[in-house]
């Protein structure tokens, strides 16, 4: 018989708590608050898994066992300080939760990016490493995160790197689709719609420019105070052309009276945000934070102010992921003009 999901999430979140309880010693867990950290993400994990229970879900599908069996079995290797899954644990117990989260949405509504298209999955997967590729480009500039623990071999570490930027976009959005299965999203609104005049894009992608290219510009004393600009910029900037080409934007969301994406995806990234954290705290392979604000506060290794940047990050995944949609249908229909 298959468990019910009731029992696997409690396995999963009192596995989480005993681990957590056993490795973080009292003075670490006073200086990064493990213990607010871990009410925080109690309430997070309620709040979902009861949303869950309430719905008539059936029962997961084949891959969502083996996603939860490889969270289970990181974190038990974490436990047992196994020093190969303690390197490796972030991309490993995140390739769990792809697998469990989709199966999650898929129990819900009948369909998910795996069993719809694996392929368009794993293209994601794909896109996710050159688009958090930018992010760090802006980090070797901003100095906000610092990566510690990592393998000295060059392979392992190119690895390691890859395979865990790689599960960045894919994770944002199997929550974001599990937010709006759960009905957290709220239903669809359809008040009277309004014309967005080509004109109204001048002053977003000015902005958007601005958040994007003043942190660069700054001088040294001043860059690592504007990374936050950088989490919405490519918001400002590529919503408009998003809108301009046709493609799906908040813009034209809004024009149609839909906010179901614009919750799903900031939820989306707190939520993630929160599990991102939790996970880094204890793992070898890590990343900390070095920016010149609030680093007396921190809840598991983040200074608590941080977590407000992981919603709109979120959004901007899926503005930029749109984007790159839209690029491509541009290239292509370019292409064939051209041979036709």
């Amino acid at each position: 018989m298959t468990p019910p999901p009731k029992a696997a999430v409690v396995c999963l979140f009192s596995l989480d708590l005993l681990f957590y309880f056993r490795r973080a010693y009292p003075e670490r867990m006073i200086g990064n608050h493990v213990i607010l950290g871990i009410v925080v993400l109690t309430a997070m994990l309620i709040a979902l898994g009861w949303r869950y229970l309430t719905l008539k879900a059936a029962p997961l599908p084949v891959w969502g066992w083996p996603g939860l069996a490889i969270i289970l079995l990181a974190e038990l290797l974490l436990f047992l300080h196994v020093h190969w899954a303690s390197v490796f644990f972030t991309p490993i117990v995140w390739t769990g939760y792809l697998l469990f989260a989709d199966s999650l949405v898929f129990s819900v509504g009948g369909s998910s990016r795996i069993a719809d298209s694996l392929r368009s999955f794993l293209w994601l997967a794909c896109w996710s490493v050159p688009l958090w590729l930018i992010f760090e480009a802006y980090n070797l500039r901003l100095r906000n995160w610092a990566y510690v623990g990592l393998p000295q071999n060059p392979f392992l570490r190119g690895l390691g790197y890859t395979w865990s930027f790689a599960t960045i976009w894919p994770a944002i959005f199997e929550t974001a689709d599990l937010v709006s299965a759960l009905g957290l999203a709220g239903p669809r609104k359809t008040p009277e719609t309004f014309v967005i005049r080509p004109s109204r894009h001048l002053p977003a992608l000015v902005l958007g420019l601005a958040c994007l290219i003043f942190p660069l510009l700054a001088p040294s004393g001043l860059r690592g105070y504007l990374f936050g600009a950088v989490w919405v910029g490519f918001i400002l900037l590529l919503d408009p052309i998003n809108y301009s080409w046709g493609g799906r934007s908040l813009r034209r969301d809004f024009q149609q009276g839909e906010t179901n994406t614009l919750i799903a995806f900031l939820c989306s990234g707190l939520v993630c945000g929160i599990l991102w954290e939790f996970w880094n705290y204890s793992a070898s392979a890590k990343w900390i934070y070095v920016f010149p604000m609030w680093q007396n506060w921190k809840v598991f290794e983040m200074p608590a102010p941080g977590y407000l940047g992981f919603a709109p990050f979120g959004l901007e995944c899926w503005v930029m992921y749109e984007f790159l949609r839209g690029l491509r249908g541009k290239i292509f229909v370019h292409e064939k003009n051209q041979t036709a």
